[in-house]
Order: C-alpha cells, then sequence, then structure tokens
C-alpha cells in the first residue's frame, strides 16, 4: 500500500446496511432496531465462551482495496471464527427478542455481514471455499437457532466486488471533496478584528484539539464564543486533527447563530457542507407524523431512492439549508428527515441538539453506535444545560398503572401478551405495597427480567396487530419499557433507584440518573476532542464533575471586553423569597422595586421570577400600585405638568404558561417598539426567555432577577442532596445552589450582549449577600451596590446620569 494515498475506511456493518438497504420505513416493526440495543453483547460474550478451543472469538479482519488515487480499507470483527474438520466456517451472531419459530431464513444484511468476513478470510488464507454459520439467540430464553451454508471463493469474489463497486464512487467523492475542502480551509482568517481575549480563546480551542483533550470555557456575554470554537476548529479540520465538527446546542435560537458563523467564513470562499438536523416532526410533509407506508407516501420505497437522492445532492450543490433539503426530499419522494441524517454522514459540519449524540433513544447510530468511531469535534455550546439533560436522557421509569391499562385493552385479544403484563403488575403491585411515599432500592433485577420477557411478547403482538389506535398504546408502553431495560443495563454507583407513590396515586418505578458524566463520556470518547463552553458555567469544578470523567481536562476563564462602568450592579437586601417571608408584604415591596427601577429611566426591563405562581402575585401587586398612583395622578392634574406624569407611567407584559412560537415572538416584538414610557416584561427564571435571545443596546437595559432560582424541594432534589453529601461534597449546592444560580446568571446575561451596550442588574433577594452564593459570581461581578427598595431610583439614576 502506497502510504502516501489517503485511505478511506468503513466498517463491513456500515457497508452492508448503507449499499443493500431496500424497501420502506415502517416504524409498525417495533424491533428494527433491536440489535442495536445490543442487549446482545452479553450474549455474544456467552456463547463464545461455550464453544470450545477451535472457536476463535472477535477476529479483526481487515481488507485493503487499492483504488485510482485513494485505498479503501474495509474492517471489522468477526464474531466467531470456527476450526472444524470440514473448514473454516465463520459466525455471525445475533440476539433478537422474538420467537425463533419466526426466523425462517437469515435477515439480508445480517448474512451479508458474514458473507464480507467469510470473502476477506478465505482471500488472505487462499481458500476455495470456506462456511457461513448465523446464530440467532433469543435475548430471553438463550435458545439458539443457526443458519449454515457453505460458499465456493469464485461466488463470493463476484458477491463482494459487486458490493465494493457500487461503494466506489461514494469513497472518490470523499477524496475529492476532502482535497477540496482543505484547500480552501488554508486560505480562511479570522472574519473580525480579535476582541481583547478572544485570540486566546482562538488558541486555546485549537491547541486543545491538537492535543485530543478537552475544555471548559467559561465565557461572558459579548466575548463572540461563537465563531471563536467554529474558527479554529474548521482549522483543525483543514490540518488533519478531525474530520466532522458537532455543533451542539440545547435551542433553536443557538443553532442559527452558529449556522451563521459557518456562513461568515464561507465569504472567504470557504468550501464546507453545513446542516442542521431539524426534528422529525418540524420537518415532516404529512400532517401527522405516523412513518409507514400505508399512511406516508414518502416512506414508501424510501430506501430504494434515497441514496440516490443524497448522491444527487452532495454532487450538485455545497448548500444543505432545510429549504434545499426538502425541495430535494420532495423531489425523489424520500422522508426529508431520514434523508437528512444520510446526508449528515457526508457533510463537513453538523449542528444539532445534544440528543442526536448522547441520547441512547435518539442519537445517530451511524455515528454513535456500537463499535462505531470517528475523528470527531465536539462543541458543546451552552453545556450548562446539558448536565439536566443527561440526566433526563440516561434516566427510565414506568408506571403500574400503564401496564394494567394496556393489559385490559388487550385482554380479550391476545390472552398470552395479558399474562405477561399481569406478571411485570404483580411484581409493581409488591414493590408498591412495600413503598410508604418513596423508598430508595438496591435492585431491581427481578422487575428487570420480567420486563425482558414482556418485551418479546410486545414486539410480536406489534407486528401482528391490525388496529392501528391499539398499537399506537401499546407501542408507547413498549418504548418505556425499552427504555428501562437498556438504562438498567447502565446502573453503576451513578445511578439511584427509587419507587414513589405519586400525588394523583400512580406508582412509580425510577432509574435515576444523579451523575451523568460517566454516560456522556462514553459517547465523547468516540470523537477526538470536547470544547465545553458557556457564559454560565460556574463553578466550574461542578460542572467538570457532572459533564467529565477526565482529570487532565483543561478550563479557561475567557476575559471580557466590556467595559464595566456600562454595567449597575445592585443587591437588594430587604427582600426574599424564601418561603416562610412570603406574603402580601413581600409581594408588594418586589412590585414597588420594579416600580422604582422603570420610573428611574425610560427604557425596557425584564424582571425574572422563580415560579409562575410568584410572578403572578408581584404582577397583581405592581398593576394595583401602578392603579393606586393613577388615580392620584388623575386628583392632580391641573397642579401638574403633563409631561412630567406621563414620564411615570409604565407599560407592562407578562409570559404565559404555555407561549406557542407566534406568542413568544409577539412577546418580544414589545421590546423592539420605539416608547415613551418603560415597559416591564415579567418572565420566568429557567423559562424561554431567561437564555437564549438577543436584545441589544437599548432594546433591553434592564434585569430584575428576584430569588435565587433554587429548583423547588421534591424527591429527586433531595436524592441528589443525599448521593453528593455521601460523596463527601456540599449536597445542598450540588442539588439546588448551583443550579438555581445558573438561572440567575442566565437571566442577568439578557442586558449585555454588545461592547455597546449599557444596562442595570438587580439582584433581589437577601441571600445574595451569602458567600456560598457570591462563590458562584462571575469575576466581571466582584464590583457591586447594596440597595433598598427607598433608595434603589436613586442608586439607578445615579448610574444612568453618567450617561
Amino acid at each position: 500500500m502506497d502510504m502516501e494515498q489517503p485511505v478511506i475506511r468503513i466498517s463491513v456493518r456500515n457497508l452492508v446496511e448503507f449499499i443493500l438497504r431496500s424497501g420502506d420505513i415502517d416504524n409498525r416493526i417495533a424491533g428494527a432496531d433491536k440489535d442495536a440495543m445490543l442487549l446482545g453483547g452479553k450474549i455474544h460474550r456467552k456463547i463464545q465462551r461455550k464453544m470450545g478451543a477451535d472457536y476463535h472469538a472477535e477476529v479483526p479482519l481487515k481488507y485493503e482495496i487499492p483504488c485510482k488515487g485513494f485505498t479503501l480499507c474495509v474492517e471489522g470483527r468477526a464474531d466467531g471464527i470456527i476450526d472444524t474438520p470440514a473448514g473454516i466456517v465463520i459466525d455471525e451472531i445475533k440476539g433478537v427478542l422474538k420467537e425463533l419459530d419466526t426466523i425462517k431464513e437469515p435477515v439480508e444484511v445480517h448474512l451479508a455481514q458474514a458473507r464480507c468476513y467469510a470473502y476477506i478470510y478465505a482471500s488472505q488464507k487462499k481458500l476455495d471455499e470456506i462456511g457461513v454459520q448465523m446464530t440467532y439467540c433469543n435475548m430471553e430464553t438463550e435458545e439458539i437457532k443457526r443458519f449454515q451454508s457453505v460458499y465456493p471463493y469464485e461466488e463470493l469474489d463476484v458477491w463482494f466486488w459487486d458490493l465494493i463497486g457500487k461503494y466506489e464512487k461514494w469513497a472518490r467523492y470523499q477524496i475529492r471533496w476532502k482535497e477540496k475542502r482543505n484547500a480552501s480551509i488554508k486560505k480562511v482568517e479570522f472574519p473580525f478584528a480579535y476582541r481583547e481575549g478572544q485570540k486566546d480563546l482562538v488558541v486555546s480551542v485549537y491547541r486543545t484539539m491538537l492535543r485530543k483533550k478537552k475544555l471548559f470555557i467559561q465565557a461572558p456575554t459579548g466575548v463572540g464564543k461563537t465563531i471563536a470554537t467554529v474558527f479554529p476548529a474548521v482549522k483543525a479540520v483543514g490540518e488533519g486533527l478531525g474530520d466532522k465538527i458537532f455543533y451542539l446546542t440545547a435551542k433553536t435560537i443557538t443553532r442559527t447563530v452558529a449556522w451563521q458563523a459557518f456562513d461568515t467564513l464561507k465569504e472567504q470562499a470557504l468550501r464546507m457542507k453545513v446542516i442542521v438536523l431539524t426534528a422529525k416532526d418540524k420537518i415532516c410533509f404529512c400532517e401527522e407524523t405516523n412513518c409507514n407506508p400505508d399512511y406516508c407516501p414518502y416512506a414508501k420505497g424510501h430506501y430504494d431512492r434515497v441514496n440516490d437522492a443524497v448522491y444527487e445532492l452532495l454532487t450538485t450543490s455545497d448548500e444543505m439549508s432545510r429549504e434545499i433539503l426538502e425541495e430535494q426530499a420532495r423531489k425523489w419522494k424520500v422522508c426529508p428527515h431520514e434523508m437528512s441524517l444520510d446526508v449528515s454522514e457526508w457533510v463537513d459540519a453538523v449542528i444539532c441538539d445534544y440528543n442526536y449524540v448522547f441520547d441512547p433513544n435518539a442519537h445517530l447510530r451511524r455515528f454513535f453506535g456500537e463499535g462505531n468511531k470517528g475523528d470527531y469535534l465536539f462543541l458543546i455550546d451552552e453545556a450548562h444545560n446539558l448536565v439536566e439533560r443527561g440526566r433526563e436522557m440516561y434516566s427510565a421509569a414506568v408506571y403500574k398503572e400503564d401496564f394494567l391499562k394496556i393489559k385490559r385493552l388487550v385482554k380479550y385479544i391476545d390472552e398470552k401478551l395479558a399474562r405477561k403484563l399481569e406478571d411485570c403488575n404483580k411484581q409493581l403491585l409488591v414493590l408498591k405495597r412495600e413503598c410508604d411515599g418513596c423508598k430508595v432500592l438496591n435492585s431491581v433485577s427481578h422487575v428487570y427480567l420480567k420486563f425482558m420477557t414482556l418485551m418479546a411478547e410486545i414486539e410480536r403482538f406489534l407486528e401482528e396487530c391490525k388496529d392501528e389506535e391499539i398499537r399506537k398504546e401499546v407501542l408507547e408502553l413498549y418504548f418505556d419499557v425499552r427504555m428501562f431495560v437498556n438504562i438498567h443495563d447502565r446502573l453503576d454507583e451513578n445511578y439511584m433507584i427509587y419507587s414513589e407513590l405519586e400525588g394523583d396515586g400512580r406508582f412509580k418505578l425510577r432509574l435515576f440518573c444523579v451523575n451523568p458524566a460517566k454516560c456522556l463520556q462514553e459517547f465523547l470518547d468516540k470523537g477526538n476532542s470536547t470544547i465545553f463552553f458557556s457564559a454560565t458555567l460556574l463553578p466550574m469544578h461542578y460542572y467538570k464533575r457532572l459533564l467529565s470523567t477526565s482529570k487532565e481536562d483543561y478550563a479557561i476563564y475567557a476575559e471580557s471586553s466590556f467595559d464595566i462602568r456600562k454595567r449597575r450592579l445592585l443587591l437588594g437586601t430587604d427582600v426574599s423569597t424564601k418561603y416562610t417571608r412570603r406574603g402580601e408584604e413581600m409581594y408588594r415591596r418586589y412590585a414597588r422595586y420594579l416600580i422604582e427601577v422603570a420610573r428611574a429611566k425610560v427604557g425596557n426591563y425584564i424582571a425574572f421570577f422563580p415560579s409562575y405562581r410568584f410572578m403572578e402575585e408581584v404582577y397583581d401587586m405592581f398593576v394595583d400600585l401602578l392603579g393606586e398612583r393613577e388615580e392620584r395622578r388623575t386628583e392632580d392634574i391641573e397642579h401638574k405638568d403633563v409631561s412630567q406624569i406621563r414620564g411615570t407611567e409604565i407599560e407592562y407584559v407578562m409570559q404565559s404558561q404555555y407561549m406557542s412560537e407566534e406568542a413568544r415572538e409577539i412577546f418580544l416584538e414589545n421590546f423592539e417598539e420605539v416608547r415613551e414610557h418603560s415597559l416591564m416584561g415579567f418572565c420566568v427564571m429557567g423559562g424561554i426567555f431567561s437564555e437564549g435571545i438577543d436584545l441589544a443596546e437599548d432594546k433591553l437595559i434592564g434585569a430584575v432577577i428576584v430569588g435565587t432560582g433554587l429548583p423547588q424541594v421534591c424527591r429527586e432534589r433531595e436524592l441528589l442532596k443525599e448521593h453528593f453529601d455521601a460523596q463527601g461534597l456540599r449536597g445542598f449546592d450540588y442539588a439546588y445552589l448551583y443550579p438555581g444560580m445558573n438561572k440567575v446568571l442566565q437571566s442577568a446575561g439578557r442586558v449585555i450582549r454588545t461592547e455597546e451596550d449599557k444596562g442595570v442588574i438587580l439582584l433581589l433577594d437577601e441571600r445574595f449577600r451569602d458567600g456560598r452564593y457570591q462563590e458562584t459570581f462571575p469575576r466581571e461581578w466582584k464590583e457591586y451596590g447594596i440597595c433598598n427598595v427607598g433608595n434603589v431610583r436613586g442608586m439607578v439614576g445615579e448610574f444612568w446620569g453618567q450617561w
């Protein structure tokens, strides 16, 4: 092999699944991805151990094919190679949940995998013929069914080269595209004049990628962290330090900012294909997202056409916008969501939600499935969100009542399934009787085993069921049970198991991931380097412990170029959001604060509250107090200058609990208008308006943070507290204080968006003077003033008087 020639690598499994797929998308086949679950890993090892001395397990095989201008390397591991008296046999093992008598012949792609291994081995050992054995093992009973055949070498030779021939054009496309892409990257320069601290940030990101490490960046708003991470990542791709960038976000608006950063670099003739992955229900062409060929014309025959659709798109356009993807999907009559996932395999940067990488149910199997690995560079934006999202992705819960409901639904149409559901219900009933409100459990393996048995029955039922409504209900339970089984296989010291009798009487069994770091690490290890960044990664040790298992991660605090004289930070210490202090008088005092701040200077303000209830109480008091002023003003109108009176008026708008996209836009449009009077927005901390919105310059000149943002006391928060206390850490801080203060910092960050902005931030709660809360303050908050409701207007007015 010419070492100078580029090499394209592909696994045997990915090769056969990509080239040989055909037919329809059909979500009615519940177990379509079950061997991807690989519950089968354990079964593989169990079977392999029983096979004796002539059985060689997990044998790595590789076949290099010289092509014009590059080498194609097909590689993988054969589950087993058996040395029998009659000759060599390749064994391919698949764990399944369905009954073995329903399997009449091997699945085509399974057999194709085995035939690939057989060809590679026969070719290297100069064999005239070779045996292939497909071993299917029922996951529950551990029964085995085998299919055996013998292939002449000539037959395998013709079949294998036909397969390679179909893939060669894709490999050749990759080589040619990378040459163009890398040549264009060399010419790209940082697109702006560096702000203070920004060049150091760029260098740190690049150096981290060079060393294949992880970096945590605390970067205040206005540093320009998106372009400061995207640019060095693009450069790293050009230098061969990575082959694909995954830009991961928690919110849609951040994905738009990332897309714009790549677009800015493209103005310098950068040739890079970038895709934003859109959720299935948002990009679906049908009224209802129902992925089966009887309902959706784009699902019917999708796999027969999709490869041609993708190849045409890649070879005719660098642009992969949603509009272009939808147009291509309509042209080829394929599912736009599934096609975009296929396109993601061939592009240079993927902008997507966290779940496409980390969620065990939703991740991109082609990149992050079992055994897959690549030269990926992860840019994780708003990384503070990943702690709670990670906990949710790696936790699972089932409700006893759901099993009873489905049992009643199917008992007259499928007695066997009804019996399995009753078995599970009985196990949960025993746990319910032992539970006094909430109980931490050491093990639920007996329930897990019942669930495994149930899954096999549900799969059979789903394939036979013709009633769509019943199918839908049963499928919902199937997904819950499957998630529980998958998560059960992950249980370790980072989990707590508990049962709970909820307020409405429902009984829950929960596998709760208290520290998601190990689960996240499993997926991050599939890439080269990871950059975590946010305006609120404080305290850093909290995020490092919950997002990474490595002790060698780097961390930096990006210096802000913002002139702190343009911002006034005040702590109001004569108020409190503690439950014991809440009441009419306290709500009135908070309302007075809002009025005093809004009267100090005409402009737009947002007050952020710890809950909808608290917000509504203060809102009502705020409106009442304005009404009192209105009455007084009317009485004195003939003695006052009208312009002065109008200057004291305040308009207001409040976030509602369930806002549509359109309602959100209308809410934000209030802050775009030019007004004669102040506008006070009422919003909830941690809600849709507390992060991700960008109201620059005078669109927002003040944020009032009501309370410390602490999560409400609940079962899981208390379990988190217990867990971290037991580890010798400050459990209260991990469960309540740090998550709460993150909401405070995010809300406060709405005010200063650019170097030109000016604004005031009020933190209204006596607890903000406590040293433990101030530990989480960013460096730029080291100077602050103390105020009360009587002098706050003067202090805010004094600040604005300087400008």
